[in-house]
This record gives C-alpha cells, sequence and structure tokens, in this order.
C-alpha cells in the first residue's frame, strides 16, 4: 500500500486526507468441474433455476465432499453469485438426506436479491414431515433458539451456546396410529431446525438417525421433504411457485405408516 506515494506498512496509522494506492487482491478462482448429473429442473429462466433435489446429494463442497455435489451437477446450467466460489449461485440449502426444492441464482443481482427476500421472509418454504407420535394441536408455531448442541458438535438443539433465532410452523395433514404427517413452514434457517424443534416438542420425524427413529418403518433417511418453494421473483417481481412431489421411498413408508 502507498500512501502519499509512499510505501507504508499495514500497522500505518492515518491521520484522514492522505492519499492511498494499493491493487486488490485477485478474485479466488474456482476449481470446480462440471459433472453429469441428471437433475429435475422445476423452473427455469435466464435469472434463476429452482432444481428438485434428490436425498442423499450434498449441496456444495465441503469436507469429505470435493466432487458429486449438487453445484458439480449444476455448473453446467451457469450458477452465479455469492462471495464463496465454492458454492455459485446457492442461497439456501438442504441437509443431504431432505429431498426437495431450492432455488439457486444466475447472476450476482439475482442472487443478492434472493437473499434479501429470504431475510426479509419472503421465500415461502414448505416441507412434508413424517413424525412419530400425535400432536397434541391441529397446528402450531415452535419459537426455541438453535445451535450447535454444548456437548456434542455434530448435534444442533436448543442447549446451546450459540443460539440464533429459530422459527418453525407446522400443522397436521393426516393423522396416522402412531405417526402424523405434517407441513411444516420457516420463518428462519437454521441448521436442521425443522428436526431440532420437532423433536423437542416430542414429535421425532422418522427414520431420522440423529434426531429422530433411525430405520421407523423401513426409512433409510429421514422423512423430511422440501415438497413447496414460492417467492417474487429477483427481477421481475412476478410470483413464482414451485411443487415437488414425494419420492417413492417416502410415499412407501407413508403407505406403511396408514396400516
Amino acid at each position: 500500500m502507498l500512501v502519499d506515494g509512499r510505501a507504508r506498512p499495514k500497522s500505518w496509522k492515518l491521520e484522514g486526507g492522505e492519499e492511498l494506492e494499493f491493487e486488490p487482491p485477485e478474485a479466488p478462482r474456482s476449481t470446480l468441474e462440471p459433472e453429469q448429473m441428471d437433475l429435475r429442473i422445476a423452473y427455469e429462466d435466464e435469472h434463476l433455476l429452482v432444481v428438485d433435489k434428490p436425498a442423499g446429494l450434498v449441496v456444495h463442497p465441503a469436507p469429505g465432499h470435493a466432487t458429486g455435489t449438487l453445484v458439480h451437477g449444476l455448473l453446467a446450467l451457469e450458477p452465479e453469485g455469492g462471495e464463496e466460489p465454492e458454492r455459485p449461485g446457492i442461497v439456501h440449502r438442504l441437509d443431504r438426506d431432505t429431498s426437495g426444492l431450492l432455488v439457486v441464482a444466475r447472476s450476482e443481482a439475482a442472487h443478492r436479491r434472493l437473499q434479501e427476500l429470504v431475510r426479509e421472509r419472503e421465500v415461502e418454504r414448505e416441507y412434508l414431515a413424517l413424525v412419530a407420535g400425535r400432536p397434541r394441536s391441529r397446528a402450531g408455531r415452535i419459537e426455541a433458539p438453535v445451535g450447535r448442541d454444548r456437548r456434542d458438535a455434530t448435534r444442533h438443539s436448543l442447549d446451546t451456546d450459540t443460539p440464533r433465532e429459530a422459527v418453525t410452523h407446522f400443522e397436521v395433514v393426516e393423522l396416522l396410529r402412531a405417526h402424523a404427517l405434517l407441513r411444516v413452514t420457516l420463518e428462519t434457517g437454521r441448521t436442521h431446525q425443522i428436526r431440532v424443534h420437532l423433536e423437542a416438542i416430542g414429535l421425532p420425524v422418522a427414520g431420522d438417525p440423529v434426531y429422530g427413529r433411525a430405520g421407523d418403518l423401513g426409512l433409510e433417511r429421514q422423512f423430511l421433504h422440501a415438497a413447496r418453494l414460492a417467492f417474487p421473483h429477483p427481477v421481475t417481481g412476478e410470483r413464482i411457485e414451485t411443487e415437488s412431489p414425494l419420492p417413492a421411498d417416502l410415499l412407501q413408508a407413508l403407505e406403511r405408516a396408514r396400516i
């Protein structure tokens, strides 16, 4: 950095009025390579796309998942936006074993506006969850801060030193003999929020190996599906509404729960 034409150390204190010259660092370059994936696209235009993510697919590269992520499969569709080169276009995420809809930006402007819509709670995220037990009411609101668990760093819980506001709404879609199918909507999007909140009120998600009942109804993953996503278009303002049907494994578990 030059101060009034002279090189100065980083610790140099400015008094005000000086002329500064510096060369910004190069933007980090992504090393991602596209991978062939058969993905269902629920909506697409030049600004964004809504993808129907299958269960078992990690959204973006992370330790232990350097390849084979949703981002790798989307690269040919030109996702863009965000400060992290390994997460181009990603606005929100789903857990690896949660299936369903998420929106991906195709430009920096669309990404920025979509993030604003999420913060302003203008993005409607609706899930279907099959839980063990019977709710005490037909509908409810769960408001309890969520953060990393005090004793187990791999879990999130209400017992945390890093609480963040979390609000979940639910309503009963179908009451079954030992289970209930719930429609769940989010005001906030904390890690594992739905699973943590439902466990906290005694309604663990069927099949959930961490917060619920692993193997319940023959499930190999949690019965949680992002079934509906609606939001105003970040450029035109037009309302976008997308839906995703329950995948076959969840439909089979639901039929078993009805017996």
